[in-house]
């Protein structure tokens, strides 16, 4: 029924496809981790990391013997910890990876489209995948302006290629990475423009989503004490697992980290502001006076806590 529509992005995709690290690649551990990364990370971002990782934990079994803040370490810019959580609580629940959907879909953090890929890319599986990019390809091709998650997934397993499922998944993302981008799509360049229904009014669809970032004022203190740097354990679903400098959010936050690492006051250096999915901080950042710099040594940071001591770090150095 679709045969022609396989055949045109099939053959564009063979012909055009980037050299990815993970791409050929057979073995399930790898491709579950690129598809992890890929997540919430864009491609020329998650290439390091990729190496990186696999360079330390070469196997499943490997990190599952690693411990959390190894993982955490080596994971440590990436952001969206809780992929590097969920990888590592899978790799301690499974000795190797399920070769079907549906028994991929009960580990630990793999939603419908991680294991879909990973079932159809490592095992041949013929289920589709559907991500952002793919999801704003179908709302296109077949002009919906708010197509519901099951509606998509419907359309993407009608026109999947039962024969090379992997190969179709990886395709269709490799378009809506290269060519159906969300703002300035390359419709002149896409192989299947004919068989798209909104290709006149492409961002019309879908209606963009509306992300609410809720702001948040928070206060960090960098107190260099007897033995070296402070630093807390991080808890929560954001940076569970990491360790920062403390923070406290709200009215009166200054005064409750004074009280409660037994200091009396405390000098402001400066502001830092940090994005999360829902939330948008705007850190207040004070150090303990006389201090010299801190080394937060071996333990893994988030990227706010790395801005917090960059700012606090660079107001004590000498200046020329």
């Amino acid at each position: 029924m679709h045969t022609s529509l396989q055949q045109a992005l099939l053959g564009w995709y063979y012909q055009h496809k980037r050299n990815l690290p993970w791409r050929g690649e057979t073995e399930a551990y790898r491709i579950l981790l690129s598809e992890v990364l890929l997540q919430q990370t864009r491609v020329e971002q998650a290439i390091p990391y990729y190496h990186r990782f696999l360079a330390v934990f070469p196997s499943l079994a490997a990190l599952a013997q690693a411990e959390l803040e190894a993982v955490l370490r080596v994971w440590q810019g990436a952001g969206y910890y809780a992929r590097a959580r969920h990888l590592h609580r899978l790799a301690q629940t499974v000795s190797e990876l399920p070769s079907t959907y549906s028994a991929l879909l009960e580990l630990p953090g793999l939603g419908p489209y991680t294991a879909a890929a990973v079932a159809s890319i490592a095992f041949g599986e013929p289920v589709a995948a559907v991500d952002g990019n793919v999801r704003r390809m179908l709302s296109r091709w077949m002009a919906w302006e708010a197509p519901s998650p099951k509606q998509l997934q419907a359309k993407a397993d009608e026109l999947l290629a039962p024969e090379a499922p992997g190969d179709w998944n990886q395709a269709m993302m490799e378009l809506g990475a290269t060519v159906c981008l969300p703002q300035t799509p390359r419709c002149e360049r896409c192989p299947v423009a004919w068989f798209c229904r909104g290709k006149a009014e492409p961002g019309r669809y879908p209606t963009p989503k509306k992300r609410v970032q809720t702001p948040v004022e928070a206060v960090a203190l960098v107190w260099v004490g007897p033995d070296g740097l402070y630093l807390e354990r991080r808890e929560g679903r954001l940076l569970g697992g990491l360790w920062g400098v403390p923070v406290e959010e709200g009215a009166g936050a200054l005064e409750r980290l004074l009280q409660r690492l037994g200091l009396e006051r405390a000098e402001r250096v400066g502001t830092v502001q940090h994005a999360f999915t829902h939330r948008k901080l705007r850190v207040q950042v004070y150090r303990v006076p006389g201090n010299g710099l801190g080394d937060a040594g071996n333990r893994p940071l988030s990227r706010l806590d790395r801005k917090i001591l960059e700012l606090a770090q660079a107001d004590l150095l000498p200046c020329g």
